[in-house]
């Protein structure tokens, strides 16, 4: 019996999910009722509640609406002391990567090759990023049926044809080559006994086309590119944060400012070009949702870039993954790989009924979640979350006895260290903050509106559009930041170092609009409020 089993309304429901399993898998290939895509995203999904966004008041997209929390990071004033300047570089290069996540690394490595002085610095540690945690894999098209077209139709519809077209062509175009670089530096993806890649069926597309790493995907391909970088002299400065980018009487970005955990001080970096590869902004909590992202994700490369002359996209838009854990309780917030719902695992309300086609798009399967529990179909915990249930345990009667525990091991001891057999046990999900869909606005070579300062990874805007299919994030980050390293290399070699300013900061002097607030954040604070 699971730890805590009892007659509790939780493990009634828990039973009664059970009941119904044998004949939900009749039942199965029965079409569910049909429901106007547009419709339940308007009327459930949080991109379109108007009351968790903001009109931002200056910068380069004066007049925009952003997502509260967004506009608040953007609208305010530096963290640095005005009596630092002038600025002495205690650091030169060629190519300052800001960023030590898959996209950081990658455009590292590929930067040094094209004949670089490469550093790479990190608020975190190297690695300590959304790439480590990913789990269900890497969408690309090498299935025998496929091709980058149907890739590229799949992934645009499902971005509500919002993507920027040539972006998005690059990505699905340049993708299996990524995959040939990833496995000749070691990473070794799951394959079956002909050796050919196993291929899971993401939401939202027309073929099966995520090829992994059993459940371990981001781990396996981050610990292969830190090797990989660590055979380079490339300088990594970990634990210093960027704070503010650098630039001269022109606008060009000629470097930046680090912070030193230990001891507050501020440093100079002076660069011929400038690559953020900061992430997303998960952890600013947008709307209140608890988020899957790593801790270091508060939007850094957004603050920064945008003082500097940067604009940004789709800010007003953000993925919540349909399956964050609601119940058991000591996995709260933590992601259910899709991949887990491509396998065939089942999302039932409290009536044991399925009431979304699991594999839809992110955006669709999320709001059909939300919908379920605002009309009292969801299950309501002791916290007063309420969520559905995700039933695992019917992808063993359809394959087998242990089949979860072989395809997804780390998953499944993860639940089993809280005393929980998905095996035998549903689990309790509702939407969680994923994915920042939007971020700079870039160009073919992913630089920004900023000369010399590129962006690659989920900082950078416009590849998804509003809605990112599962596995096309980790795509991603290898193609651009390949690419965007050898470009940011190539533009260092024509570029003498410039003056190292912070005039691009006089338009943000003003009053801010939050009071009180100060960017970029760093790190997110949980410090509980006392009330006076």
């Amino acid at each position: 019996m699971t730890r805590g089993e009892n007659s509790s309304p939780i493990w009634d429901s828990i039973r009664r999910i059970a009941e119904t399993r044998e004949q939900r898998l009749q039942r199965q290939d029965v079409p569910l009722p049909a429901v106007d895509k547009e419709t339940m995203l308007h009327r459930y999904h949080p991109d379109y509640v108007e009351d968790y966004f903001a009109v931002l008041q200056v910068g380069p997209n004066k007049g925009a609406r952003v997502a509260k929390e967004i506009a608040a990071v953007l609208e305010s004033p530096t963290i640095l002391p005005s009596e630092l300047q002038p600025f002495t570089p205690q650091h030169k290069a060629d190519v300052l990567v800001i960023g030590g996540g898959g996209a950081g690394i990658t455009a590292a490595i590929f930067a040094h090759d094209a004949g670089a002085n490469v550093l790479l610095v990190t608020k975190l540690r190297l690695g300590d990023s959304n790439t480590i945690m990913a789990q269900g894999g890497v969408q690309v098209a090498i299935g025998a049926d496929d091709s980058p077209i149907d890739h590229f139709q799949d992934a645009f519809a499902g971005g509500g044809k919002t993507s920027d077209p040539h972006l998005l062509r690059f990505l699905v175009e340049k993708g299996p080559e990524a995959i040939v670089w990833l496995e000749k530096i070691g990473v070794i993806f799951s394959k079956d006994e002909n050796g050919e890649f196993l291929l899971r069926k993401a939401g939202g597309t027309t073929h099966p086309r995520v090829i992994f790493a059993k459940d371990y995907t981001g781990l396996e391909i981050t610990r292969n590119l830190i090797d990989e970088l660590r055979k380079r002299d490339v300088r990594v400065v970990e634990m210093m944060p960027t704070v503010e980018l650098l630039t001269d009487e022109a606008g060009r970005c000629t470097g930046a400012v680090l912070m030193d955990y230990d001891n507050g001080r501020y440093t100079a970096v002076q660069a011929k070009t400038t690559i953020l590869a900061t992430g997303g902004s998960g952890r600013l909590h947008m709307a209140g949702f608890p988020t899957s992202n790593h801790y270091g994700a508060t939007g850094d490369g957004l603050v920064m870039a945008y003082r500097a002359g940067a604009e940004v996209r789709d800010m007003d838009s953000f993925q919540y993954h349909p399956t964050g854990v609601i119940y058991p309780p000591q996995m709260y917030g933590l992601l259910v790989t899709e991949a887990i719902r491509s396998e065939g695992g089942q999302l039932v309300n409290d009536r044991g009924k399925r009431f979304v086609n699991e594999t839809e798009t992110r955006d669709f399967v999320a709001a059909s979640i939300i919908r379920e529990c605002r009309e009292g179909r969801g299950v309501t915990v002791e916290s007063g979350d309420c969520g559905v249930w995700l039933d695992i345990p019917v992808i063993e009667k359809v394959k087998g006895s242990n089949y979860l525990k072989k395809r997804f091991p780390a998953m499944f001891r993860q639940f089993q260290r809280f005393g929980w057999d998905i095996r035998k046990h549903p689990v309790l999900v509702y939407p969680t903050l994923h994915y920042q869909n939007g971020g700079l606005v870039i160009d073919g070579s992913g630089e920004t509106a900023v000369r010399n300062l590129f962006a690659v990874g989920e900082v950078a805007g416009g590849i998804h559009g509003h809605n990112r299919l599962m596995g096309n994030s980790l795509l991603e980050i290898f193609t651009f930041g390949r690419h965007v390293g050898v470009v940011a290399a190539r533009r260092a070699q024509e570029t003498p170092f410039g003056a190292l300013t912070l005039q691009h900061l006089e338009a943000f002097t003003a009053a801010p609009r939050w009071a009180g607030v100060r960017s970029p954040i760093l790190l997110p604070n949980y410090v509980r409020k006392e009330s006076a």
